[in-house]
Parts: structure tokens; sequence; C-alpha cells
């Protein structure tokens, strides 16, 4: 038959060679064509007498990026259309079914009687890697840059095609457990050591050295399918086995909290499975998939995280008619921790960076900070010298505002005080080329109002980083009243540039991440006045999903800066505007206990000196509570739903302001900018699962006990009251491919 995603070539020895190549995309994935056409193949090849073995291999830069999200994602759609005709029985059959066919191509492969090796020419994740696993044997061709692994736990899904049977069939338990749950990727040199890869070669070798194994007398018989297999790590119920199961329990107890059923399924697939012979585990492990499928956790994950972080990298929010914009070379004023880490991100990602700050020294740190950054990289091996060399020629530093007519985008990140701003961007602006963006990298000021210093207030925009910038992978774009559509453009194209990802929010005190995370920040005050012990305030925001307590946030964030920005929204909105009680307790942490946070290795917590040992709550914390309640009353679960029904309401808020005009920019917005806990598929996506009618009551049980900062806004009411949901009244604007 022919074939439109691969190309089947058999040469004069009998070695059939299969090359993938999915026609108008850059890479492979398994989507349901991919998925057919490799199920014909290997029937074809398994009939033929003439084809003594198989060989696949990829004609793209990547080998296999997984499989196609959106094909799961429209199972748990055609699962309702058959529950809703046929009843529950026949649609867990058909689901069941349907998703353990991949796994049953896979075993097919590896029972077929003939060698199959895998040729990887590059990237191989997801059921990418696992077709891989299926074959006998596996060489790649040397490539830094190729990485192998299963990421499925980071979108709520795990292998489900073999990978929780395979992998711990080929290397030690521990080293599985930690491929599986943490779905990290491996390097090359990683994978062969855990024996994943069985070989290394020259790429101009690839297909030569698959074909030798084959024609050297390749087996084509897994290691678990012969008699008197041994489990690398020994049997379950051993002495290794009894080491590492109740031991891996406890620490998936410590770090999920239990709120990610696709990694309790792994666990249980791994248990179970290596109690049975290759065929039932293989069973075992599609009917843990089926029921992870049609989790709440992994349809909002898939949703926020794959499909919605997609579209919005892809340009989702970018003015359709607006040429692609040139970015060659932009400026960062203000060299300091948050603008030095900008102008290496942007050199990183390929652009000349000068770096301004007010005399040459200052400018000279912020170029040496971007120094230190990339040599840590290579000191970790993350990185080659070469690379280091050439991300450090891209940045210059000085003092000197004439540069900025060369600068195509300008972004200033100077310190937050409305009077350093305007200083900054009248000397900014009579050097600035025609056509230039200007962008500040604030946290909290109105864009709007900055942009009253500015001429051209349609080429002013916002562009906010979050700290630490090497590592947060979001950015957050400001559209003030007068911005343009160029200047959004330009930012989109910069951030997309960068490889980070963007949300783009209208004007508002705190925009969005920060309007929700001191939201966040502000309930753990809130705990700490009522009496709430200061480590259960902390482990229980964790227990819900967050990533760090509030009290260590703060300290993060630094109590003096949050004692800062009351005081001038106090004094641009009145003493109503914020918490008194909460202004009182920065006040005697910072201005009377000089405790900064961590900055000054004090704040809620005592910070040990660089090395040595763990931070801990400050002993004396108690001593600044009101009350003291008996944690023994304390109901866990409503203190963990505080903090998370308490940021989804400020998030609906956003909307209401028309702050948020793209639901999909609030879920990956709060995963990836606060961390708002992933299983829920971010703010509104909490909102949505729970159903808005609960949620509704939720909220007016908090506030009639806790406040006002609980009630829920018209909008979110009306749309209770209508049955509605976010997704559902708002339903996103599809990415131009």
């Amino acid at each position: 038959m022919a074939f439109k995603n691969f190309k089947l070539e058999t040469d004069a020895d009998g070695i059939a060679l299969i090359t993938w190549d999915i026609p108008g995309r850059s890479m492979n994935v398994l989507d349901e064509t991919s998925t057919n056409e490799l199920e014909a193949l290997v029937k074809e090849t398994t009939a033929d007498a003439a084809i003594k073995g198989v060989v696949i291999t990829s004609a793209k830069e990547a080998f296999c990026a997984g499989a196609d999200l959106s094909m799961l994602e429209g199972m748990n759609r055609i699962y309702a259309d058959v529950l809703k005709s046929k009843g529950e029985e026949a649609a867990n059959q058909m689901l069941f079914d349907t998703s353990r066919r991949f796994s049953q191509i896979n075993r097919s492969m590896e029972t077929s009687g003939k060698p199959w090796v895998a040729a990887i020419n590059g990237l191989a994740l997801g059921g990418g890697f696992e077709i891989t696993l299926s074959c006998h044997y596996r060489v790649a061709a040397e490539n830094p840059k190729t990485r192998l692994g299963l990421p499925e736990i980071k979108v709520g899904l795990f292998p489900g095609a073999g990978g929780t049977q395979r992998v711990p069939r080929i290397v030690q338990p521990q080293d599985a457990m930690n491929l599986l749950l943490k779905g990290e990727a491996l390097t090359l040199d990683k994978a062969k050591a855990l024996k994943l890869v069985d070989a290394i070669v020259p790429a101009a070798d690839l297909i030569k050295a698959a074909k030798d194994w084959i024609k050297g007398g390749g087996k084509a018989v897994q290691p678990w399918d012969e008699k008197g297999f041994k489990l690398p790590g020994g049997p379950v119920f051993s002495k290794n086995g009894m080491m590492m199961f109740p031991a891996g329990n406890a620490i998936y107890r410590r770090e999920t909290y239990d709120n990610y059923p696709a990694a309790r399924a792994i666990m249980s697939c791994v248990y179970e499975g290596l109690q049975l012979p290759i065929d039932a585990a293989l069973r075992v492990e599609s009917r843990y998939f089926t029921k992870i499928l049609r989790s709440k956790e992994a349809a909002a994950m898939i949703r926020s995280l794959f499909l919605s972080m997609q579209e919005l990298n892809k340009g989702a929010r970018r003015p359709a008619d607006v040429p692609a914009t040139k970015i060659k070379k932009i400026a960062v004023i203000g060299a300091g921790f948050m603008g030095a880490s900008v102008g290496y991100v942007s050199a990183r990602g390929g652009l000349e960076v000068v770096l301004i700050d007010r005399d040459q020294e200052s400018a000279d740190k912020g170029r040496a900070h971007a120094q230190s950054v990339i040599d840590g990289l290579v000191k970790k091996g993350r990185a080659k010298p070469g690379e280091a060399e050439a991300i450090m020629g891209r940045i210059t530093a000085t003092a000197d505002y004439a540069v900025l007519k060369d600068c195509d985008l300008v972004i200033e990140a100077v310190f937050e005080d409305r009077k350093v701003k305007a200083e900054t961007y009248a000397k900014a602006q009579q050097h600035l080329k025609d056509g230039a963006i200007f962008a500040s990298n604030t946290s909290t000021l109105p864009i709007t109002s900055l942009a009253e210093e500015f001429k051209d207030q349609g080429r002013f925009i916002g562009i906010h980083f979050f700290s630490p910038v090497e590592k947060m992978m979001l950015v957050e774009i400001i559209m003030g009243k007068a911005t343009g559509d160029v200047a959004l453009a330009t930012a989109l194209d910069y951030v997309r540039t960068i490889g980070k990802t963007p949300i783009v929010v209208n004007d508002s005190r705190g925009f969005f991440a920060n309007r929700c995370v001191m939201r966040y920040i502000a309930e753990g005050n809130e705990m700490f006045l009522e009496g709430v012990p200061p480590a259960m305030i902390e482990n229980a925001a964790k227990m819900a999903g967050m990533p760090v307590g509030p009290l260590s946030l703060s300290d993060e964030v630094a109590l003096d800066l949050g004692l800062k920005i009351m005081k001038a929204t106090e004094h641009d909105l009145g003493p109503n505007a914020i918490n008194q009680d909460h202004k009182k307790l920065m006040v005697e942490l910072v201005e009377k206990q000089g405790r900064f946070g961590r900055k000054n290795a004090k704040g809620f917590y005592d910070y040990p000196e660089k090395g040595k040992g763990q931070k801990s709550l400050w002993p004396d914390l108690a001593k600044l509570q009101p009350k003291h309640l008996d944690p023994d009353t304390l109901d866990v679960e409503e203190l963990k739903q505080r903090f998370l029904v308490v940021q989804a309401v400020e998030a609906a808020r956003t909307v209401e302001d028309h702050v948020i005009t793209d639901v999909r920019e609030a879920d990956v917005g709060s995963i990836l900018g606060f961390g708002f806990a992933p299983f829920t598929g971010g703010t509104l996506s909490y909102i949505d699962f729970m159903g808005t009618k609960k949620f509704v009551e939720l909220c007016h049980k908090y506030t009639a006990k806790y406040g006002s900062r609980f009630a829920p806004p018209k909008l979110l009411e009306e749309m209770a009251a209508k049955g509605e949901t976010f997704y559902g009244r708002f339903p996103p604007k599809k990415a131009a491919a």
C-alpha cells in the first residue's frame, strides 16, 4: 500500500528501511495517520518472507516529538458521545481498546520474529521514544542536542504504550522511576549509560550501523521474552524491591501530595507490572492509562500546558496584519540584576544587546552578572565554552545613551519609581531611531500612566519579566491605552525569539500575575494574623499544589519591597486600598526587626550562610501573632482551598475588568508565572472543572466567614446562574498556522 507519512524501501540484503517524514510538518508526531500506517507497516514487513529485518528512522532533524495530544483530547470527546448513546460499559471498552492500540502496535513489532532497529537521528520523546524501546536494538547519531525521554507526566499523563513496563525492565528501578515521574529528557551519553541506547555513531554511519547489527545476527527477541529473564533490580518482593518501593511511595507523597493521579498510576503500573509477564503487564498499563485519560487533571493539563501554550507560543495573540518585525539589536536600560538577566536571555536568543546604566562601572557589573550565569552553565556541563563566548560577544556595556540610535527595541528596567523612570525616558527619547519600540519592565506601575512621559505612546508597551529571568518561562506583555499593533507585534516577536511564552494583558495596577499572586501572599498574612501556626500555613499551601508557601514567597519577593508597594498603593489610592493590619505586620518585620527577606537572610525565615544547611522559620514569629489557634481544630482542606479560591476569584475579576481578554492566558500565565497548582490547569480551569455554580457557592461561604476578598464578581455570578464556563463563554481564537 502507499504511505503518506512513511517511506518503505528494501535493500538487496532484505533489510527494510522505514523512513518517517510527515509532509508539511517540521517534526514527526504520532497522529491518526502515522498510527494507522505504522500498524500497516508492521503487518506488511512481518508477513513478507523476503524481509530479514527492519530499520526505522526519520527524514527530519528529530525522530519524533511524541503523540499528537489533540488526538487524545478527541478520544475523550468520542467517549462522551458513546457514553450518551451506548452507556458506560461500551464507552469504557471503546476507550480502552482505542487507547491501547498503539501499545499493541509496539508489541507486535517486538514479537514479529524479525529484528527491528531504531536509528535515532535526533530528539525522541514520549510515544516516539516508546517506539524505540520496542525495537530490539537502538543506535543513535552523535548529536549533543539529541534528547530522549518520556515527558507525559508534565501534562497529567504517563507513557501508555509500554513505557512504564519496558523502562524498568531495562534500567535499575530507581533510575526508571526518576525517568517516569520527573519526565526529564536524557542526553545520549546518559541514555547509553542506562542501556536505553545501545550505540552512538557518527551521523553519516547511522543507517549502516543499524543494518550491520541485523546482518551480524541481531536477535529478534526482547530480553523480557526470553526464558529466565531477570529484572535489573531483582523481583519486587526482594530485599532491593522492599528498599525501593516503600521509599518511592514516601517520596511520591512528599513531592505530589497525591494531587497528580498520573504519578500514582505510574507507581502502580511499575509495582504491579513487574510482577507479571510482559503481555499481562501491558494490559495493566493500558487500564491505568484509560483511567488517567478520563481524569479532569489530564484534561486540564493537556489543554493549558500543551495545547494553549503551543498556540500562544505560535502567536495566537499577534496582530495578523503586521508583517514580521526584524529585531537585530536591543538595549536594556538599567543593568541591575533584572536588567542584566534580560540582557543575557536576549543574547542567548541570538540578539545583539547593549546594557546601559548610569556609569560604566554599573554597566560592566551588569555584564559580569551575565558572564557569571553562562559560566555557571558551562561548569555544570549545560553549555560549551564556545557558546559562552558567542553569547558574551553579543553583549556590550556602556553609560552612553547615544548607542540607542542603532536599537530596534529598548527595554527599561530601572528602579520602580515614577520619577526615576520619567528621567530615563527623557534621556532615552532624544536618541531613539525612527520606528524603535520602547518597553518598560515595570512589575506594578500602570503602563498607561508611564507612557504619558513618552512622545509616541503608540510605540510604548510593557514587557514584564519574572525573576529569575533565566528560568521563568513567562513574559507578561502589557498594553497601555494608546499602545499600537506594531508595538504589540514587536514585543511578541521578541519574546518568541528568546524562547519564552507570552501572555498579553491590558493595563491595570499589578496587571494579571501580580494581582493574583499578591492575593496568595496576602492570604498567608491573613492566616498568620488569625493565629494559624506558620508551619501549617506553609504546608497547607504546598499541599494545595503551590510550589512554595506564601511566607517563603514573601521572603523571595523581599518584605521591604512588599512594604514599599503597599505604601505606594496607599499614596496613590488612599488608606482603604490596602489592608492596614498587613501593613502593620510588614512595618514590624521590616522597620522594627530589620527583616527584609532572603536578601538579608532574615524574613519570615532565617537563612543559613551559603551551603550551610536549610532555611527555617524564625523562632520568634509566633510573638508577632495577635492570637494562636490550636492546629488540631483547623480544617486543613479549607486552608488549602482558601489559597486556590482567593487567587482564582481574582483571576475572574481580571476577566471582568478586561485585563485578561483570552482565557488561555490566565491559565498558562498563572501556572508559568506564579506556579498556580498545575494539576488544575490554571486559575480559570480550576473554576471551570469545579463548576461555576459550586465555585460561587464556595466564594459566598468564604465571604461570610473571612471577608469580601472572596466575593465573586458579577460576571461570575451571572455565569453560575446560566451554568456557563469560561472556555464556553469566551472560546479562544485559534492561532494562525
